[in-house]
């Protein structure tokens, strides 16, 4: 089949819930992809954090191929010879006592709203039925009916009512309007350590550590949704480390599996965890062999071949380049290691027209929030990448 014929199959029989760029991808390899016509292209999204490891790492792969060889799914009526490990493995990494496997990020959003619901009936002994979690405006922690209760966005919102109650929501960085909406029956604040969707914005210095501090005072859970900040986006493990605090449950996914299965993890503190009883919450793929002996190798990649502090330097050097483009059209550029925002005057006309034109120089990048282009390369990419996407870059928004 040609480009267009693939297109018009998912323009016929498929629900138009996206608005892709008109790129029709059949193969990957660390930061490059292929076109159906052989083109390639520098991938600067990494499927929103998914492939940090970079396109079909080989020994992700190669764990994927010996694990469906022997046993790919128990469910957890069962017990299986991957699941330990990989507790083990995760929770030793980063420093968690406890650990829930799911598959989706927004499970593990949606097991972190029901796990901290509980604790706080349980332990914090707030009145049933009455526990409050604070979120942030412009939020993004997925797309189910719960989670879009507590966003913000219209086109998240509009039409998808009647809305899960129980949240509350503050602007983002801001630890006065925080202390302010505390009350005895608040359980949780829910919060990322740096907004992806709404346009990589990052909060103040500090914020992570004071908004932990607001939440001792207070005995309620720091939930960090790290599915795109962390497992070295943002040059560190997880983003909290920037500023030396442990949450009491992150949630991570996306490239807990270095693409190429479904996998997210809740990691938690003993007490917040234990609070959970068989029967209550579960999932049928959650904690399979198959997922966990990817997790497993994932997790290997990123530590042993250095990503995360390639992140880190990577990320600074994009970052200073792309300062360096001159150009009036361009209002901030900001991130935190490779992951990275440009935000275009209005005056720009939208950032989408701008991805456009840099997929048909070879790089491929997304909009958010109409004037910010995002870059996320995979975390394998190089010195002599990231000065030809700057280079494109540059080219395109000057002309």
């Amino acid at each position: 089949m040609n480009f267009s014929q693939y297109i018009e199959l998912e323009n016929q029989y498929g629900a138009h819930n996206y608005k892709p760029l008109d790129v029709v991808l059949s193969r990957g390899e660390g930061v490059w992809v292929w076109d159906v016509y052989g083109k390639q292209y520098l991938d600067c999204l990494s499927a929103y954090s998914a492939v940090n490891q970079g396109h079909c790492h080989p020994k992700i792969m190669q764990a994927l191929i010996d694990q469906a060889r022997k046993l790919t799914m128990t469910s957890r009526a069962f017990r299986n010879d991957q699941l330990g490990p990989f507790y083990q493995e995760i929770c030793q990494l980063t420093r968690s006592h406890k650990v829930l496997p799911m598959n989706s990020g927004a499970e593990a959003v949606e097991t972190a709203i029901k796990t901290v619901r509980k604790w706080g009936y349980a332990v914090k002994k707030v009145p049933n039925d009455r526990a409050e979690i604070i979120v942030c405006e412009n939020n993004f922690h997925g797309r189910t009916i719960s989670i879009i209760s507590c966003s913000t966005d219209p086109n998240s919102r509009n039409g998808f009512g009647p809305f899960t109650p129980g949240f509350k929501t503050i602007p983002f960085g801001d630890v006065a309007a925080l202390q302010a909406a505390v009350t005895p029956n608040t359980v949780a604040f829910l919060v990322e350590p740096i907004q992806g969707e709404a346009g990589v914005i990052i909060p103040p210095a500090g914020y992570l550590k004071a908004v932990k501090s607001v939440c001792e005072e207070n005995h309620m859970v720091l939930i960090l949704d790290e599915i795109q900040t962390g497992l070295g986006r943002t040059g560190k493990l997880l983003a909290e480390e920037h500023e030396e605090i442990t949450a009491d449950l992150t949630l991570i996914g996306k490239a807990l599996s270095g693409g190429f299965y479904p996998v997210s993890a809740v990691l938690s503190n003993a007490e917040v965890m234990d609070v959970l009883q068989p029967g209550e919450h579960g999932s049928t793929f959650g904690g399979n062999p198959l997922a966990c002996a990817i997790a497993r190798a994932a997790l290997k990649v990123l530590v042993e071949e250095g990503l995360i502090e390639n992140a880190a330097m990577m990320g600074a050097y994009f970052l200073d380049g792309l300062r360096q483009i001159s150009h009036a059209l361009i209002k901030e550029v900001r991130g935190k290691g490779l992951m990275i925002g440009l935000e275009l005057y209005p005056e720009a006309g939208g950032a989408r027209h701008y991805c456009e034109r840099l997929q048909e120089n070879g790089l491929l990048c997304k909009e958010t929030h109409d004037h910010v282009i995002r870059f996320s390369p995979p975390l394998v990419i190089t010195e002599e990448q990231v000065e030809w996407a700057v280079e494109k870059i540059g080219e395109v928004i000057k002309a």
